[in-house]
């Protein structure tokens, strides 16, 4: 597995028009399926006059959370085209939102399928996509006459430093790419 996933930086916006259907996309960095339930609250307020608030997100860096919903359209239709998009472009911890309102004419299952996968694919072309690492959190225990020791090897390796405390007994709370965490924690027991 990398220690590596793309998500996207803030939240983007985009649009697509068919025979006077208009699907407003819109696409949030989410960490949380309560975050996505939030902002789902959100939009069906907002847009209460909308015919149709179809989504897709996917969570974590392994990409095995995720959801499709096609909230009445046909089934297959919006959601899993608006999965499509996250997939093709290997998106992690986002939300796609697409909000149909209606134009009085019926586009049909491919009509659909294409609208709400150009829809999703818009708002992702105005986002910003990041490629992030993934952390895993090391803690370490240690006298304060090894301070100089362990501070030597938080500089080599430059883990980003989380908390700290120093007292009789010290303890340091470190977050490093999941890649080296094994590496830090074997120099740092190696002091012992």
């Amino acid at each position: 597995m990398s220690d590596e996933y793309k998500t996207i930086a803030s939240t983007s916006e985009g649009y697509y028009t068919e025979k006077r259907s208009k699907f407003l996309a819109f696409a949030h960095h989410v960490q949380t399926v309560d975050e996505v339930k939030e902002l789902l609250a959100g939009y069906r307020k907002k847009y209460y006059d909308a015919r149709h608030i179809c989504y897709a997100y996917m969570l974590g860096a392994e990409r095995t959370e995720f959801r499709a919903n096609d909230d009445g359209e046909p089934s297959s239709t919006a959601g899993k085209p608006i999965l499509g998009q996250i997939n093709s472009n290997e998106l992690t911890d986002i939300l796609i939102v697409v909000v149909r309102y209606y134009g009085g004419v019926n586009l049909g299952t491919s009509g659909l399928i294409v609208a709400y996968r150009e829809a999703a694919a818009d708002a992702i072309s105005h986002a910003t996509i990041e490629t992030r690492q993934v952390e895993e959190i090391v803690k370490y225990s240690f006298a304060y006459p090894q301070m100089n020791d362990v501070m030597r090897i938080v500089k080599d390796m430059n883990p980003r430093i989380i908390s700290q405390t120093y007292d009789n007994t010290c303890e340091i709370v470190l977050s490093i790419r999941k890649s080296e965490a094994e590496q830090l924690r074997n120099r740092l027991k190696s002091l012992l």
